[in-house]
């Protein structure tokens, strides 16, 4: 009897554990097979794999030296995309423009333009992210001239064609813009826009501009970019990087393959540039009035900064103080900045002579270049 009553015990054990090892299975997606040289395969959403190519801890990654394509033959992306600051992923059926790189870990990244701007985006590489040019955030400068403050407040300052106005004067950096213009008859209006900056900071003088041109042509680099009267030359290649010899913490990257940089002084400001023309579709809409003469190149901007005092200036540099308050018309539709003749710098694109100037030269003890060092 005992040996007949064992029997059963011994029985119940294995089907007790067969049963847990279902149930332990349950809920749980199976495996992804692996082809024959032992490679994963492309995602399956179904399977729980992750469409972006990072996995789901079930699964393992894609090996970066393969391009798994999509269904519909584009290739996927081996990193994650974002378009101002959200995941996005490369859609093939829309216009938007399309970037793709290397990252600086090697792996490939496409990027694509967001329906905000599906064709005037800026590009990282680096960080597989696109950005619109001319979206709202604080330090933006973009078209006829409109700026969004360090307030978040965006505003017009018109200023005058061909001549310079400060737009940040802080103890030790002072930013001038020139301003090109246009007079359009049919409105009696004279429209105008950035074509340049002249940035002082120490004993340094940093130049960036627009080159004119009659006719715009995209893949030809409008980008000019000197220091201290010494061209800098930074390769037609997107992530593309020039250091100064002289200022290491000074740099200029392309953020694409031509007409769009960032120069960056570490721990002072970062300046994103891109060199845009004014079409014939923008001309008609705003009234531009322009001319088979000149495709009226200017740039569009972005400024952050990260070392300004709270007795800063300028049109732009005043909104960053932590005292600023604004004065202008916020109900109308786009508030105007006035006040022009005390933001004009009479003595050219490096001078610090506006009335609001707060600039003063000195490279011993230059709070910019600390900051930088």
């Amino acid at each position: 009897m005992a040996r007949r009553s064992g029997v059963p015990a011994r029985v119940g054990c294995c089907c007790f554990l067969v049963v847990a090892l279902a149930l332990g299975a349950m809920g749980q997606p199976p495996p992804s097979p692996r082809n024959e040289d032992d490679t994963p395969p492309p995602p399956n959403p179904g399977n729980g794999d992750d469409l972006w190519g990072g996995g789901d801890g079930n699964d393992p990654p894609p090996q970066p030296e393969i391009d798994w394509d999509f269904d519909d033959g584009h290739p996927r992306t081996e990193v994650k995309s974002y378009a101002n600051g959200q995941q996005y992923r490369a859609n093939y059926d829309k216009p938007n423009r399309i970037f793709t790189c290397k990252e600086d870990f090697g792996k490939k990244c496409i990027a694509q333009c967001p329906d905000l701007c599906p064709k005037s985006c800026s590009f990282s590489c680096s960080y597989c992210e696109t950005t619109c040019r001319c979206v709202d955030f604080p330090g933006t400068s973009c078209g006829d001239p409109s700026f969004t403050g360090g307030d978040g407040v965006t505003f017009y300052f018109h200023g005058r064609r061909d001549q310079d106005f400060c737009l940040v004067s802080d103890t030790d950096l002072h930013i001038n813009a020139h301003f090109i213009g246009n007079h359009n008859p049919a409105n009696d209006r004279t429209f105008t826009w950035i074509q340049a900056l002249g940035i002082t900071f120490g004993d340094h003088r940093l130049y960036v501009g627009a080159r004119k041109a009659v006719e715009w042509d995209e893949d030809e680099d409008h980008i000019e970019i000197t220091l201290d009267g010494e061209p800098v030359n930074v390769d037609t290649a997107n992530n593309a990087q020039w250091v100064s010899k002289v200022l290491p913490d000074l740099s200029v990257k392309r953020t694409d393959n031509v007409n769009s940089i960032k120069v960056g002084l570490a721990g002072a400001f970062s300046i994103s540039a891109s060199a845009v023309p004014i079409s014939d579709e923008d001309s008609k809409i705003h009234s531009y009035g322009r001319t088979m003469k000149d495709s009226l190149v200017h740039l569009d901007l972005r400024f952050k900064f990260h070392s300004l005092t709270n007795n800063v200036d300028g049109v732009l540099g005043q909104t960053y103080r932590m005292d600023y308050v604004n004065k202008m018309n916020v109900t109308t539709k786009m508030p105007i900045m006035g006040g022009a003749p005390k933001y004009l710098s009479s003595g050219g694109l490096f001078s610090t002579d506006c009335a609001v100037s707060k600039f003063h030269r000195n490279v011993g003890g230059s709070h910019v270049l600390a900051s930088a060092a």
